[in-house]
């Protein structure tokens, strides 16, 4: 019987509120956070609550795990600092980033992501945009979506994934071609140490794991919201987000934020390292710079695209009904007001026609002036610079802090 509860509450997302009783989570109090294998066994080893409580413990924990047992192991290697390899522990910017850095970014970021999106799934019921007709489909991705989430399988998958990759594929294209704290080329290949050991099958897989698992968080969210994109929706074209109603998601990108920074730091930390120690320069790496950059805008705001002929639809449908309601509002005001049609005695001054009729040209002016790009500039430049502020730094490397900015004055000025 316990056993049976147990698997319930891993695969069905199953809670015990004080007391012992068990109750099923609100279908639509959703998060792509609060599921899967991993999540059970943080919260089991009481370095998280039910909504990722105890943030400070989870990223000293699992930072420590992954960081530590290196310098322990460099030092009681003599590879820690010195000359006895080209790239010593304490010397390797990529590492400390790494563990240091970017995973507690990480983590930080499956809090601020649960937190801003959680609401996200009600907000379509609480505006009325799913209509009774596609209740039932809303409902199906909303389940569909938390099956996913909850999914063992790609769990396992994706721990066997992160093994292959660490063994097969990090080694040609992510580890540096010189003798380093964790590996000396030789033999055709590379002796790792005994810090290397732990780095390639215990520190790096963790890494890995956390960054991979998120690329599954968000492709739950990107089909959920390519599910959601096929129901009927009821936009409003009055509305003054002037997406329909819509506008929450725009807003809700910017919860990726620390999830961008993350990669910015990550990919900023591969380029010192290669800049430092195999003798590149930044201009080197101008495309991959592009590529992520593009590659994570278009993850977090391309899905939101997937609503553009909804939107589309919404103000060419709106714009005919309100320019026949238009049409027949001011017909009947140049009638009444200037044909003669006004009743004896009704002052123009002071009449609520005057009022109506600029209420009337104000709504058609925000359907008019309806977007069908549900994604702001602003959340573009916002989440791009969000991306690019780990490799500013950078720069320095090609020219001098004074040279830098005397530039970015004559650029202001």
């Amino acid at each position: 019987m316990t056993n049976t509860v147990s698997e319930t509450r891993l695969l069905a997302g199953l809670r015990a509120p004080e007391g012992g009783e068990t109750r099923p989570e609100d279908p639509y109090d959703f998060s792509v956070i609060l599921g899967g294998p991993l999540y059970q066994i943080v919260r089991r080893a009481h370095l998280s609550g039910d909504a990722l409580e105890l943030l400070r413990r989870r990223i000293v924990t699992i930072s420590l795990v992954a960081w530590l047992p290196l310098l322990i192991l460099s030092t009681l290697g003599g590879r820690a600092w010195g000359d006895a390899v080209a790239v010593p522990f304490l010397m390797d910017i990529e590492v400390h980033a790494r563990f240091l850095l970017t995973l507690p970014l990480l983590i930080v970021a499956e809090l601020v992501v649960h937190q801003r999106m959680r609401p996200v799934v009600r907000q379509f019921l609480e505006r009325g945009l799913i209509p009774d007709a596609a209740r039932a489909r809303f409902d199906a991705a909303t389940a569909s979506a938390q099956r996913l989430r909850n999914s063992v399988v790609a769990e396992v998958l994706l721990v066997a994934f992160v093994y292959i990759n660490g063994l097969f594929i990090w080694p040609h294209y992510g580890a540096l071609n010189v003798a380093t704290w964790y590996a000396v080329p030789g033999g055709g290949g590379r002796q790792l140490s005994l810090a290397g050991w732990w780095f390639v099958y215990v520190s790096l897989p963790l890494f890995q794991f956390i960054l991979f698992r998120w690329y599954l968080r968000l492709f739950v969210w990107i089909r959920f919201l390519w599910q959601v994109g096929r129901c009927r929706l009821s936009l409003v074209p009055t509305h003054p987000d002037r997406v329909g109603g819509l506008g929450f998601l725009s807003s809700t990108a910017v919860a990726f934020a620390p999830l961008l920074a993350a990669h910015g730091t990550l990919l900023a930390a591969m380029i010192a390292a290669r800049i430092f120690f195999q003798g590149a320069t930044l201009l080197d790496f101008k495309v991959e710079i592009v590529v992520i950059v593009a590659f994570l805008l278009l993850v977090v705001l391309g899905p939101l695209l997937l609503f553009m002929p909804h939107l589309a639809e919404a103000r060419r449908v709106g714009l005919r009904e309100y320019g026949t309601l238009a049409q027949r509002y001011v017909r009947e005001f140049d009638d009444k007001w200037l044909r003669g049609g006004a009743p004896a005695g009704e002052l123009l001054v002071g009449s609520a026609d005057i009022q109506s009729l600029a209420d009337l040209g104000n709504s058609f002016e925000l359907v008019r002036s309806m977007r069908v790009v549900p994604v702001t500039r602003d959340a573009v430049l916002q989440l791009a610079v969000i991306t690019l502020v780990p490799i500013a730094p950078l720069l320095l490397t090609m020219v001098s802090l004074e040279e830098l900015l005397k530039r970015l004055l004559q650029v202001v000025f």
